[in-house]
């Protein structure tokens, strides 16, 4: 069980740090950047993809947590 609670912790900072990176890169989007050069410019930094990794754990550990009810 603390297994569990471990990677999901694990997988909710991993998925804050990407997800506040993705956001803190909306910031070139002012200065004329199109949607899609953003999208192309965060699929190419590796630091993003921490979200998709972190909510993967998230319901990894969500799916398998023993459920006794």
């Amino acid at each position: 069980m603390l297994v569990f609670i471990f990677i999901f912790l694990v997988g909710f900072g991993l998925a804050v740090s990407g997800g506040v990176t993705i956001i803190a890169y909306m910031n070139f989007l002012p200065v004329g950047v199109s949607w899609g050069d953003y999208l192309i410019f965060i699929a190419g930094r590796p630091e993003c993809y921490l979200f998709p990794i972190g909510i993967i754990l998230i319901a990894f550990v969500l799916f398998q947590y023993p459920n006794n009810l």
